[in-house]
């Protein structure tokens, strides 16, 4: 499918294989940086004493974990306009005007994300039928994810 975003400039859409191969490897990364900073930091508590009680703890947890995930998606989409799943993948997230979102959209993005994840990613079945092959969590952002390929410089 091929649309234009800017003026005189192909896109092509990305379906789901490529974004979800893209998402399983962030998730992979950014779940791997918070499960090494919650060993550093439990490796610290057992030397300093535990965090009574446990609830707190667990929610302490939880929160960290939701905050880093939510950090790492839009900060590399408000940035770079991809995340490192999806540069490998030689993907893109752009707004309607061709450039990557600005950090609210990108917050409403990620929340919609993990909204469309929760039902056993039945926010994404949309992307099969969608002109435009968007998720739940692009309707709400009003973003796409478009195949970007790496321009290698030449001599």
């Amino acid at each position: 499918m091929v649309a234009t975003a800017t003026p005189g400039i192909d896109r092509r859409y990305a379906g789901i294989a490529t974004r979800g191969i893209g998402l399983a490897i962030d998730a992979a990364i950014a779940n791997g940086g918070v499960l090494l900073i919650a060993a550093l930091l439990s490796l610290v508590t057992s030397l300093v004493g535990d965090l009574h009680p446990q609830w707190l703890v667990a929610l302490l947890a939880a929160a960290g974990w939701v905050i880093a995930l939510i950090a790492y998606f839009s900060l590399f989409w408000t940035t770079t306009g991809q995340t490192p799943g999806m540069r490998l993948m030689e993907l893109r997230v752009i707004d309607a005007r061709g450039e990557p979102p600005h950090l609210f959209r990108a917050l409403v993005r990620v929340v919609f994300l993990g909204l469309a994840i929760i039902p056993l990613f039945a926010g994404f079945i949309p992307v099969l039928f969608d002109a435009r092959r968007r998720g739940i969590h692009d309707m709400a952002a009003r973003t796409t994810v478009i195949h970007a390929p790496t321009m290698i410089p030449g001599p």
